[in-house]
């Protein structure tokens, strides 16, 4: 326990928790403006009562120590220089829920973005698939759209680029027409390509100015090329990622595990409930039972919990799992 937080007992027998926040400026941050984060923990843990007084918040109730701890991590956070809302808090009370961390979590920065903005980890389920990537050659990360597999996988790609554990980034995907046809789009093949790639475009111009990642484009130390090309290459030293897997067919996927060189790691980001390949015959479907044993490959399965777009976007994810859970039924 942390040594902020004391606890104790009511004469009935009751928990008692105290946390002493460090320094009295940061209580107008840890409360929110008129007290909105407060209460929003308040109504997380019903049973229990808060009381703040100076610097001290005392909990008294059967969630007592929790919230002593919750307190301490949001402390943590403020001194590390992060602000607090309701979305934050929100997520360090589903990790407080599961004894995990925030300031584990959301203290860990992966790099800074061109803007100078830290990208980190803000759910768990996001430090468990950053943790698989560094610890494995292999990483597989599944979940709904919003729960940033794409995003800190680039971000994880251009530290290691940056860090020269790798000389080069190779990120691909499928070209799957989903809806639309290659053929009546103008152009080259590149030019017909390009809007299936602009995802990660858009991901990789975030950690890096575009006239940045031109550059290394053209120097070769960037590639982004759809999956058919990597067919008859072998690479090595690179730090691949292959986005939207659901849509690579069996073939296509054993193709691309097969293409990793020596010193190179492989992300590979998917939804299996986003299937738009051609006869519905996924690549990534079924493959944790094939390669669940292998060591080295690691699969890290994301939820609507730890959708980190608009508050809307885990709630439409939310919504269909119902559907389909209904349907199921």
């Amino acid at each position: 326990m942390s040594n902020s937080i004391r606890s104790q007992e009511t004469p009935s027998g009751v928990p008692v928790a105290i946390t002493v926040v460090p320094h009295v400026h940061l209580m107008a941050a840890l409360l929110g403006h008129r007290d909105e984060l407060l209460r929003q923990v308040e109504n997380a843990f019903p049973e229990s009562r808060i009381t703040v007084q100076g610097n001290q918040i005392e909990v008294i109730g059967p969630n007592a120590e929790q919230i002593a701890r919750l307190f301490d991590e949001l402390v943590i956070l403020l001194e590390t220089g992060q602000t607090l809302d309701a979305v934050k808090v929100e997520r360090t009370l589903d990790m407080a829920r599961e004894n995990v961390r925030a300031s584990e979590v959301m203290g860990t920065t992966v790099m800074k973005s061109s803007r100078g903005k830290p990208v980190r980890p803000n759910t768990a389920g996001q430090k468990r698939y950053c943790d698989a990537i560094g610890e494995n050659t292999i990483t597989f990360g599944l979940g709904p759209a919003g729960t940033g597999k794409s995003y800190l996988a680039v971000a994880l790609a251009v530290q290691a680029l940056q860090s020269k554990k790798v000389q080069r980034i190779v990120l691909t995907r499928p070209a799957v027409e989903a809806g639309e046809r290659l053929g009546f789009l103008p152009g080259d093949m590149m030019a017909k390509v390009d809007p299936y790639l602009r995802p990660l475009y858009d991901a990789l111009f975030d950690m890096l100015e575009p006239e940045g990642a031109q550059r290394l484009i053209e120097k070769g130390a960037i590639e982004v090329a759809p999956l058919a090309f990597m067919r008859g290459r072998t690479l090595n030293s690179s730090f691949i990622i292959l986005d939207e897997a659901q849509n690579t067919s069996p073939e296509q996927m054993k193709m691309f595990l097969t293409r990793i060189g020596f010193g190179s790691k492989a992300v590979i980001t998917g939804d299996a409930s986003q299937v738009d390949v051609p006869g519905g015959r996924s690549g990534l479907v079924g493959l944790e039972a094939i390669l669940g044993d292998v060591d080295d490959i690691a699969f890290v399965h994301l939820t609507k919990r730890d959708v980190v777009r608009h508050k809307i976007v885990a709630d439409i994810v939310d919504a269909y799992d119902r559907a389909a859970e209904k349907d199921a039924r």
